[in-house]
């Protein structure tokens, strides 16, 4: 293993438990969330104005919840690549919520700005949001199903072709 490679791997395990204490805290274990149960309900912030309550808000809809931060080496070019997914299927009721975990609005909105991405952002300014859904890194993205459970977790990055074949089960 080059020296550089063996660099990599700690910084990157560092990240990751950095993220962790971020977002569970020094007391709190993340909660065991199982596939079928009801997804835990919400109200955030959209970056833009207004909230969003989940499930609420998106009854009988398709819904991805992606938790990110601009700091997440693999967040930038994973919510690129899926945005052509979201835009093929958004007819058929998909919803992507890109959760910005623990970041202020005005770090959030300059990541965006970049992405060129056409789905809604929410602030999760607290990491309460995270937490429920037993987020332990970044990214994360939690599927819930039309009936608003829980139906899959992919944990790091996805690439598109997994993310819409996971999309077509369920639509």
């Amino acid at each position: 293993m080059s020296l550089w490679r063996f660099y990599k791997q700690v910084l990157f395990s560092l990240i990751g438990i950095l993220t962790l204490s971020l977002l569970i805290g020094c007391h709190d274990l993340p909660p065991k969330l199982t596939r079928g149960q009801a997804a835990p309900e919400f109200t955030l912030d959209r970056l833009q104005n207004g909230t969003l309550r989940f499930p609420d808000d998106l009854q009988g809809k398709l819904v991805a919840i992606r938790f990110w931060a601009d700091w997440c080496p693999f967040c930038r070019t994973e919510m690129q690549a899926i945005e052509p997914v979201y835009l093929k299927y958004q007819g058929q009721d998909l919803i992507i919520l890109a959760v910005n975990v623990r970041q202020s609005r005005a770090t959030a909105a300059a990541f965006i700005r970049e992405l060129n991405i056409s789905y809604d952002v929410l602030l999760d300014l607290e990491g309460e949001v995270a937490r429920n859904y037993g987020v332990t890194g970044l990214p994360t993205t939690i599927i819930v199903d039309r009936e608003g459970k829980l139906y899959t977790r992919i944990l790091g990055e996805s690439t598109p072709e997994l993310f819409e074949k996971i999309i077509q089960e369920l639509l």
